[in-house]
């Protein structure tokens, strides 16, 4: 078909005087400045059809004007193609419409970017969550709406047959259910029937043609409008009676259900009878059901029951006037605008008048909604309240993404990259690095927002990290990072525990035999060889108490509640002690603040009944203590047999493997670890204090550079 250039359904000034009527409170300027806007940026752009592309949006506001909508959704309407198909940014719309309007476009322009990518019922369903999810501000979807509507008044207009039968499909699937589920019958007839045309053309050619041929229906449906109109009014009841023919989809539809020609279809005419009051469509009811004759079982009561969309009318099929079996929905006026723009017809603009109280402009036919739309929700008690199945407050708190496949996956509000990655399998969110989301690169704690496109970057050295928690807020992610971090720890603990208890047996000249160690555990009732082994890596269990079990005698192993690291006390009572000017016999302690080894410049702290406390000369605690109770000592100069405790703190990046690269360097170096404690986890770094049994402080700093040659060892230092 030849595309024809025409002029656009509503000018300015007609687009403006339509708002005022419904709306006295519309911002004329601001309405203007929109449409100029509109056409100016869409410039010399051009629809399928030939028309200037500024006539589209101009449409769908015009779409929305008739629904009498808030003059934010028409100016909505005439931006939001802006971002998507101009150079205009979010910011230039906010600037210059202000923050509403710049969500509202911004909302339609993701909605927009969403394509049916599978044609499965459960795909389809998930998009409409998705689509309801993404409508915090439900204006947002009707809007999308009506730009779907008037695209596929003008889908004839695409050469491209397989694109218009998408479109169709998208359509039939997604759009059409959406304006049903929220009561828009309007919307939901005119997009079901422009894709059955499209996906089905033959039925259709056919549905139509068999109407054509009955030119007395629309005659019978006017005879009929006048008899039911004269017995009610006779009655003494005020109504409005309206007759149409069915819908050609939902005619197709019956066909298929039933399974039957279309000369057999008897339904094909309806009618609705609008009332004044509640109370008359019962009055009326009864009238119509006195009058004509009822088919059994084809009542149903929706004004008691409403639809879950917001839908009341009373429905009833009778044998009316020429023997036709008609149906027959009674409702008010309100129920009736309901049925037309379903929950938009729900609400009004609700303006504060000078006194403070709020002044309802139901007179001025004012039905525009939005503004309490939001909160109605959020304080709905009834789960039936409007929405069926896909009930807006139902999906409040999930975020939908998808797949580089076009899969769907639902996620909790608040959900990371992380999340997801384990959404999708427990070893994609172990191996997770980073992600790309919109085809951007982010890290894993970013969180996702509805429509966001993810991928999962992965790599084969990557494991979990114990930050990872804080990252991630579904409870298979975070089991997943427990079981690992579990595993991992159980593996390095392992690892250094025995690495411990070898060096340990090797002092003593024992041979490391885990037979041994588990027939003694047996003996004695207590856990595996791997728990004590692990226990000591924790520093649970010291190497001396599982000692006991490679030698003749056991016993059992005592416990401990929590790791604590204490200052190694030496009491010594020979004539030979390693300190100069010390009295032979005296009890002598070393500090747990600095930890001096021979080597070090000390001094002597007189505790009255305790003894001397030897420290460094350096350390800080000497500042509290006054000079009279310090004695000024130095190491002899003999070899020191004995050890002594220096306390490191290593900082080193967090690699399997790390504690055990670290324990080996000091054992290679003569150290013996006494003691180890992690004092901190992050997701790149550990930090742990350990104490070294030296014999001097060379020892000690041979040690400490022995570690720093270490690549993973970020910093070592002395405590």
């Amino acid at each position: 078909m030849e595309a024809v250039c025409r002029k656009p359904v509503v000018r300015q000034y007609e687009l403006v005087e339509k708002l005022k009527r419904y709306d006295l409170h519309t911002d004329e300027d601001l309405v203007n400045k929109a449409y100029v806007f509109c056409m100016k940026v869409h410039g010399q752009q051009l629809r399928a059809s030939g028309d200037p592309y500024f006539y589209h949006p101009l449409e769908v506001a015009n779409i929305l004007a008739d629904m009498r909508l808030d003059h934010y959704s028409i100016i909505t309407a005439l931006l939001h193609d802006t971002i998507e198909d101009t150079l205009t940014t979010y910011e230039e719309i906010e600037s210059l419409f202000g923050i509403e309007i710049a969500k509202l476009v911004d909302g339609v322009t993701k909605l927009s970017q969403l394509e049916l990518q599978s044609a499965s019922s459960p795909q389809a369903e998930n998009f409409r969550k998705l689509f309801l999810a993404m409508s915090n501000d439900i204006r947002v979807l009707l809007v999308k709406l009506a730009d779907r509507v008037h695209n596929m008044r003008t889908l004839y207009f695409i050469d491209d047959e397989e694109k218009r039968r998408r479109i169709a499909q998208e359509t039939l699937e997604i759009y059409a259910p959406l304006a049903s589920r929220i009561g828009i019958t309007k919307f939901k007839d005119e997009l079901q029937n422009y894709a059955f045309e499209h996906l089905y053309a033959h039925e259709y050619a056919n549905v139509m043609e068999q109407l054509a041929n009955m030119p007395q229906t629309q005659q019978m449906i006017e005879n009929i409008n006048i008899d039911i109109t004269k017995v009610l009014e006779t009655n003494g009841l005020n109504v409005q009676v309206f007759g149409r023919e069915k819908t050609p989809y939902s005619i197709w539809k019956k066909i298929q259900q039933r399974n039957i020609t279309f000369e057999q279809l008897s339904d094909l005419m309806a009618f609705r009878i609008v009332v004044e009051n509640l109370q008359e469509c019962y009055q009326a009811l009864g009238l119509i059901h006195s009058s004509y004759i009822m088919v059994p079982g084809r009542f149903k009561d929706y004004i008691s029951t409403p639809k879950a969309n917001g839908y009341q009318s009373l429905h009833t099929t009778l044998i009316g006037p020429y023997n036709q079996k008609i149906e027959i929905q009674i409702r008010t006026r309100e129920m009736h605008e309901v049925c037309e723009f379903g929950v938009a017809a729900h609400w009004h603009y609700k303006q504060r008048s000078k006194d403070g109280q709020y002044v309802n402009y139901h007179e001025g036919t004012q039905y525009s909604w939005v503004r309490n739309l939001l909160e109605i929700l959020e304080h709905a008690d009834n789960p039936d309240e409007f929405l069926e199945h896909t009930k807006l407050e139902m999906f409040t708190d999930q975020v939908f993404c998808f797949s580089p496949r076009g899969e769907v996956i639902a996620l909790p509000k608040s959900a990371s990259v992380l999340d997801y990655a384990y959404a999708i399998h427990g070893e994609v969110g172990n191996k997770a690095v980073s992600a790309k989301v919109n085809g951007k690169q982010v890290p894993l704690r970013t969180e996702l927002y509805n429509g966001d496109q993810v991928e999962i970057i992965t790599s084969k050295q990557q494991q979990p990290s114990p930050s990872w928690e804080r990252y991630v807020i579904t409870g298979k992610a975070k089991a997943q990072i427990r079981k690992f971090i579990r595993t991992k720890k159980r593996d390095q603990f392992l690892e250094l525990g025995k690495t411990l208890l070898i060096k340990a047996l090797q002092k003593e000249g024992i041979g490391f035999d885990e037979k041994v160690l588990t027939q003694n555990l047996k003996s004695g009732q207590q856990n595996t060889s791997e728990d004590v082994l692990i226990s000591i890596g924790e520093g649970i269990l010291n190497t001396k108490e599982v000692l006991k079990y490679f030698k003749p005698q056991t016993t059992k192993i005592p416990t401990e509640e929590s790791v604590k690291l204490k200052p190694l006390k030496i009491t010594e009572n020979s004539t030979k002690i390693p300190i100069r000017g010390l009295i032979a016999g005296m009890a002598i302690h070393y500090a747990g603040c600095c930890h001096p080894v021979p080597g070090d410049y000390i001094v002597g702290v007189v505790n009255t009944g305790k003894g001397i406390t030897i420290h460094t000369n350096d350390c800080q605690q000497l500042i509290t203590i006054p000079p009279s109770s310090l004695l000024d000592l130095g190491w002899n100069d003999d070899p020191h047999e004995d050890t002594f405790v220096g306390r490191l703190r290593i900082l080193f990046i967090n690699k399997q493997g790390a504690l055990a690269l670290i324990t080996t360097a000091i054992s290679k170096c003569g150290g013996d670890i006494n003691n180890l404690k992690i004092i901190n986890r992050s997701t790149d770094f550990w930090e742990i204090i350990t104490d070294v049994g030296v014999h001097d402080k060379d020892q000690l700093q041979t040690i400490q550079a022995s570690l720093r040659t270490l690549n993973l060892v970020s910093s070592v230092e002395r405590q």
